[in-house]
């Protein structure tokens, strides 16, 4: 099956003597949830970045939806993309709902002025991520972790083919994590969304996520099914951080070992995971 992002031979450096991405090779196939982890530095925003365009690769290519990403009108790539980045500070005092109802700006019709639908379209979005009590609130009266719930409920009424996530659960307290990868994973399932999410939280990957894209901080990469690329060995790799590993029900979750810890008795843990 072909993707509906490709990525072929990509790579990308800030200057000419830094290169972060080196000769990059993937494909997402469409209606699948991907996460993108790694340590600081490694290039996951930088990657997700180079998907929607707001970079361009020094070589290689990006195709989505089977044309070349440079191919796109900025209208029409955002019927197909949408991006939700890591924590924006409002400047301006825009409310709630006039925030989510940008996104509907790709789909406005001769008037230039969202419709019914667009505000049904944006009043599900801010149900949809427990939003919409602040609907008539200026965003910028919002903490950090409601602002986050807001602009996901933005790239919610986008109804774009893809969403990009750069870290979509920084500031959310634990009830509203699990509650927006509840959000992401339906939105996949029920209406054959493709996510691609950036993330420091290799266990929600492993509860959420179809596949996982490792970026090491010396550009190499691996990816493949999450439950198969996660293991002790990989992070150790990956992250220079050793590891506990451990299930409940079917699942398998890691917990990092610190200096103290390494020097424990193993207990309960699986064969060769400290």
């Amino acid at each position: 099956m072909s993707g509906i992002i490709e990525v072929d031979n990509l790579s990308f450096g800030y200057t000419s003597e830094a290169t972060i991405l080196k000769d990059m090779s993937f494909n997402v196939k469409p209606g699948t949830f991907v996460a993108i982890a790694g340590p600081n530095g490694a290039g996951k925003s930088t990657l997700l970045n180079l998907m929607c365009r707001a970079l361009t690769p020094n070589s290689g290519t990006i195709m989505v939806d089977a044309a070349a990403i440079e191919s796109y009108s900025i209208r029409a790539l955002a019927a197909k993309v949408a991006v939700v980045r890591q924590e924006l500070v409002p400047v301006f005092g825009f409310s709630v709902m006039e925030t989510v109802l940008m996104a509907r700006t790709p789909y406005y019709g001769s008037t230039g002025f969202e419709s019914r639908a667009d505000r049904e379209i944006a009043n599900d979005a801010l149900k949809a991520t427990d939003t919409a009590r602040f609907a008539c609130r200026p965003l910028t009266s919002l903490s950090s972790g409601e602002r986050q719930r807001v602009f996901i409920a933005k790239a919610l009424a986008q109804n774009s083919l893809i969403m990009l996530l750069d870290e979509p659960t920084n500031f959310l307290d634990l009830k509203h994590q699990v509650g927006i990868y509840d959000l992401l994973k339906t939105a996949q399932v029920e209406k054959g969304k493709t996510i691609v999410a950036v993330t420091h939280d290799i266990n929600l990957a492993t509860q959420y996520c179809d596949e996982i894209l490792l970026l090491g901080a010396d550009s190499s990469y691996h990816i493949g099914k999450t439950k198969a690329v996660l293991s002790p060995d990989k992070i150790k790799e990956v992250f220079d951080v050793n590891v506990f590993a451990g299930k409940v029900g079917q699942e398998k979750f890691f917990i990092p070992l610190g200096k103290l810890a390494k020097n424990s008795r193993k207990t309960n843990n699986e064969p060769g995971n400290t």
